[in-house]
This record gives C-alpha cells, structure tokens and sequence, in this order.
C-alpha cells in the first residue's frame, strides 16, 4: 500500500491505544445539555436536515448577517470548498501549520505556494508573495500554539485576494483577543471547528463567517444535506448564551493545564514555544517521538508539517496527572540517555 500523503496525517493515527497527548480535544465530559441536545436531535432523523437554526444561532453569535454564516461539516469541508471556490492562480499557505488546507488546495488541482516561517513562527506578511490571491493561515496556528495579532492578520488583505483564517483553537483562548470572526472586511473569512473544544470530534460541526460573497459562493460548492441534524443541533448548542460560561470555563482551564505541561517541560531542560492554545509545540530531540510511544505515550509527530523536522513533537495539553505521566517518560528517556 503506498504510503500516505504527510499532508494528510493527523493525531487521531497516532493515539491509538496508547496514552493519549497527540489528539487536541478538551479531556474532560460534555456537559449535559449539549448531551441532551445531541439527543433530542435523533427525534428529527426521520427528516432532511435543515442547518437555518444553526446558522441564525451563528449569526447572533459572532453578530454577523446571516448571509455572512456558512454551516459546515468541520473546518475540513471549509478547507475543501475554498479549494474548490476559484481558479487560484497562486494559492498561499503560511506554514507551519495544519496541513489540511494545502492538501485540499493540491487536491483541487493547485500548485500551492508554501511560505514557510522561521523560529519562533510569528507571522511576517511582508513573506506573502504580492501576487498571492488566496491566503490561509491559522490563529491560533497549530502545531505552534502561536496568536497572531488580527492587525496583522488585517495587513494581508489585498484587492482580489481571499484571506482565510482558521480559527479551529480560538475558542480555547480567555476572551478571544485577537479573533476576526466578528470583523467585517471584504476579502476576509474565519472558519471555527466547535469538535475541539467541545469534545465531539465525531460529529462534524463548523462554520465560516466572512465576507458575504465569499460565503456565498462557498455555499454554491457545498454538497447538499452535507451538515447532519445531529452536527447542526450541536452548533445551536455551542453558540448559544447558555454554552458562553462552559466556553470560559473551559479555556481558563486549558490554560491552567498549559502552565503545568510548560513548567514540566522547562523543569526537564526541553525547549518548546510559549502557546495559546490546547497543545505546546515542543523541541524533544530526534527518535525521542519514537521512544515515547514504546513508553506507551503518544504526542503528534512533527515533521509532517512543513518547516519542522523530527526533533519537534506537538504535545496535547491535558490535567495535570496526565501531564506527569508524559512528563515522567520524557524524564525517563532522559537519565536513560545520559548514562549511555
């Protein structure tokens, strides 16, 4: 069989009966009324479904037009529709980041345009080629847990050009600082994934704000009924007011398990990036990826995006007694090495 496109791999390969720090979901129970939510959308399968609830509850949300929502099945449909909206004629990716967009773009036909940034990955707009009439970049960015500033992310925006902005790991950051999912601009759109901090990474459940143009031709790419009832109750459910102190509660604890996993990581000498998001983008050596999963403990290869190699691993963040469980093994590994 060949081998698969590195493009294409993603966490949830790796964490596979092992301790699990490589997949970014919030480690912890739903709450019960989205449970209940989830539930009572089963009573309306017997019909097509219908996301005008989901996208008005957006649209409230972030205070957009609804014509500015798009409802999707994740931010992976997005990634595919935008591929799919134009002829690009030079499609840009800002990396390192999450490697799907590129993928979707070559798969679309593209000859995709990699501007890759250097250590530690704040994003240089002057880096974008002038002529580049598609840009993708995340903001959060995984794997770096980087927050770039919406201002400039503001600066790429240029005459017949779309700038994407994915905000998959937005909502794991108190107050949103820098997010464009509210922000009115032509040639803008955000795409936000609710499966993360959510815990629902079986259901496909997101969504692009932006310009209503862009947003338009989106939906005219888009596969009918694409959105299940089940995805679209559970983007009621997450945008409503009663989900906002859950959404708060959650990234304040996010960050709370960053600190301990960055702690840990700084007390054992291992050089990693300052991250606002739900994983920390750590420096741990070559082979050492491998090592950890014979130690039974799974953390997200690397070197699959471009500008990192195999000395880098994407480390989920998890509560503290996990963390010492990764912490331990890498501690491990560690003595280990120096007595060789």
């Amino acid at each position: 069989m060949p081998e698969r496109d590195p493009l294409r791999h993603h966490g949830d390969v790796e964490a596979r009966g092992l301790l699990d720090l490589a997949v970014n979901v919030y480690d912890g129970p739903r709450p019960p009324w989205l449970d209940d939510a989830l539930l009572a959308s089963l009573q309306a399968v017997d019909a097509y479904p219908d996301p005008s609830a989901a996208r008005a509850a957006v649209a409230a949300h972030h205070g957009r037009a609804e014509d500015e929502v798009l409802v999707t099945a994740g931010a992976a449909e997005a990634f595919t529709l935008v591929a799919r909206l134009r002829p690009w004629t030079r499609p840009a990716v800002v990396h390192p980041q999450f490697t799907e967009p590129h993928a979707a773009l070559e798969q679309a036909g593209h000859a995709v345009t990699s501007v890759v940034l250097r250590e530690p990955f704040a994003l240089d707009a002057s880096l974008v080629p002038e002529d580049a009439d598609l840009v993708v970049v995340g903001n959060p960015t995984n794997p770096t847990g980087v927050l770039h500033p919406a201002e400039t992310l503001l600066s790429l925006r240029r005459p017949g050009r779309l700038v994407v902005v994915d905000e998959a790991f937005m909502d794991c950051v108190p107050g949103e600082p820098e997010s464009l999912a509210g922000v009115r601009r032509d040639g803008l759109v955000v795409l936000r994934s609710l499966t993360k901090h959510w815990g629902i990474p079986g259901i496909r459940a997101g969504y692009v704000v932006g310009d209503a143009g862009a947003v338009a031709g989106l939906a005219r790419a888009q596969t009918p009924w694409s959105v299940g009832t089940t995805a679209a109750a559970a983007v009621v459910a997450c945008t409503s007011t009663d989900a906002a102190g859950e959404a708060k509660r959650r990234a304040e604890q996010i960050a709370d398990w960053r600190e301990h996993l960055e702690k840990g990581l700084a007390d054992l000498g291992v050089d990693h990036l300052p991250s606002a998001a739900s994983f920390v983008l750590a420096r741990v050596g070559t082979g050492v990826h491998g090592r950890l999963r014979e130690a039974g403990v799974a953390v997200r290869r690397a070197d699959t995006f471009p500008g990192l190699d195999g000395s880098w691993v994407r480390v989920a963040v998890r509560p503290p007694a996990t963390t010492d469980l990764l912490l331990a093994a890498l501690r491990a590994h560690r003595l280990g090495t120096d007595r060789s």
